[in-house]
């Protein structure tokens, strides 16, 4: 019996150190594994948003990177374009972003 509830606890401890969200596509999970490898600001973050229909994921690098992009991909791990960087771009498919997309929530923080 004490051994039955010693797995179980730590079963229950190792899936809540779990860093990815269940909700959330596994190849946008692989994205963010890959880009916390590389992403050099504290404040580097992925929101999810719903644009056009569907749920897009923004990598944003963060502040400390001077005319940092953010990369938008939709749920099937395609980049539709990046938003910012030197050029200023406001558009996702001749879209304004900001002004048609929905913020539904932060899926990884740095």
């Amino acid at each position: 019996m004490k051994a039955s509830v010693l797995l179980i606890g730590l079963f229950m401890i190792f899936q809540g150190c779990k860093k990815t969200d269940r909700s959330v596509p596994g190849c946008i999970n692989d994205q963010i594994r890959k880009f916390k490898s590389y992403s050099p600001c504290n404040d580097a973050k992925v929101d999810e948003y719903l644009f056009q229909n569907e749920l897009v994921f923004v990598f944003e690098e963060g502040t400390c990177v001077r005319d940092g992009s953010a990369d938008v991909y939709n749920d099937s791990c395609e980049l539709l374009g990046s938003l910012g960087g030197f050029t200023g771009n406001l558009k996702i498919n001749d879209v304004n972003f900001s002004e048609n997309a929905v913020f539904q929530k932060t899926v990884w923080r740095k």
